[in-house]
């Protein structure tokens, strides 16, 4: 038997490290996420703002400033590493949202062809004992994604444009709170916008569905040492 008939790069263990079960965030994680972010960069902001100036101006000049700082912090921290400081705080991470592969069918032929081969492939037992039928050893079953889990490939980090239209998104209505009329349609956004995190079984929000992204718990790195 030659090398490459030994090792193939279309294994299933090959595939396996290739993607991961991610579980989808909860709404808890994310709105622990959306605070800490806020306070990193609401409260700075605003200090900073009313520093420099007072009054009315400062009322007019702080949502923008705050809106536009957040905006940077989170496109750059995206696209740098998939989550912001208050997602680390959750334990979550932004994904690029991919659609999920149909599963292989099953070979299927006449008379049980597709059965015997691959009963035909590993014995429990050598044909020689008398009384017993070969079996084939069963193989292991992969252990099921938990309920409400996305597959995703452990490296779909969103691209730039994906992450700067995301906080684009989120950031926008923020800076249009001090105009009447675009500053109560702001409010009825980010109600709109919590809401369609549970429509649909992926939990994305209007920022999410827009970017083509996911929100998935950060799965914990494996350590051998224990």
């Amino acid at each position: 038997m030659s090398g490459s008939d030994m090792t193939s790069p279309s294994t299933p263990s090959t595939r396996a490290k290739a993607t991961m079960a991610a579980s989808l965030a909860e709404p808890g994680q994310r709105l622990l996420a959306r605070v800490v972010d806020t306070l990193v960069v609401g409260v700075p902001v605003v200090l900073v703002v009313r520093e420099l100036v007072s009054g009315h101006t400062a009322d007019v000049m702080a949502p923008s400033a705050v809106a536009g700082c957040m905006l940077l912090y989170e496109a750059i921290q995206l696209a740098l590493w998939g989550r912001t400081l208050g997602k680390r705080v959750a334990g979550i991470e932004v994904v690029a949202a991919a659609a999920q592969e149909a599963p292989e069918a099953a070979p299927q032929g006449t008379g049980g062809e597709g059965e015997s081969a691959r009963l035909g492939d590993v014995s429990a037992f050598p044909v020689s004992v008398p009384g017993f039928v070969p079996v084939a050893a069963p193989e292991p079953k992969e252990a099921a994604a938990p309920e409400g889990a996305e597959v995703v490939d452990a490296s779909t980090r969103p691209d730039v444009l994906r992450c700067v239209l995301r906080a684009a998104v989120y950031s926008v209505p923020i800076g249009l709170r001090p105009i009447p009329v675009l500053g109560l349609l702001a409010s009825i956004f980010w109600v709109a916008n919590a809401g369609t995190m549970f429509e649909g079984v992926r939990r994305q929000a209007v920022h999410d569905r827009l970017a083509g992204t996911l929100v998935v718990k950060r799965p914990r790195p494996e350590s051998s040492a224990f």
